[in-house]
């Protein structure tokens, strides 16, 4: 089998980070802390995971998170799962993970060696998916996107943001022990 061959098909190894990673969203999806907006560590989970595996492998992990959850699995937040939870008012912010993962495992695979570089995708990340889960929320509700805003993003920033330090120091510690 050729060299190129070999990189593009997916290992046993990569099967098996998919998977791990896949359960650790799930698991932090689980973990809330109950406040006025409960506040949950998946975007911690989606930024380790996309900055630990890289854009191919963890765009694929977080595709195959919310494939778990539409079919059933209780993997979402609340342990909460179907269709409907993709798809309501706040799915905007489950399917923006996919857009956070493959900005955050780009930057990861192609720019990110230094702690600055990967908080800086992770906050870019975040933002891209703040705006389509903001965008989805403000149609699915029929309210301004400044409204969105306050209920859906300005309770989040802080915590996420010491999310994303702890994530990215985690990838810049973990990252020479992924293969």
């Amino acid at each position: 089998m050729s060299e190129e061959k070999q990189k593009k098909k997916f290992k046993t190894i990569d099967i098996v980070y998919v998977g791990l990673f896949a359960a650790l969203i799930a698991v932090c999806a689980w973990i809330a802390i109950p406040l006025t907006v409960s506040i949950t560590l998946q975007t911690f989970a989606i930024c380790l995971t996309a900055g630990l595996l890289g854009w191919k492998r963890g765009t694929l992990t977080v595709v195959i998170y919310i494939l778990l959850g539409m079919i059933g699995l209780p993997v979402f937040t609340g342990f909460k799962s179907g269709i409907a939870a993709v798809t309501g008012p706040t799915g905007g912010y489950i399917v923006g993970f996919i857009f956070t993962a493959l900005i955050v495992g780009l930057a990861a695979d192609k720019i990110g060696k230094k702690l600055w570089q990967n908080i800086l995708f992770m906050v870019i990340g975040v933002l891209v998916c703040y705006l389509f889960g903001t965008v989805w929320f403000t149609i699915a509700y029929k309210v301004s996107f400044a409204s969105a805003l306050s209920t859906c993003v300005f309770p989040f920033l802080l915590p996420d943001g010491v999310k994303i330090v702890l994530a990215a120091v985690l990838v810049n510690r973990l990252k020479k022990f992924v293969k």
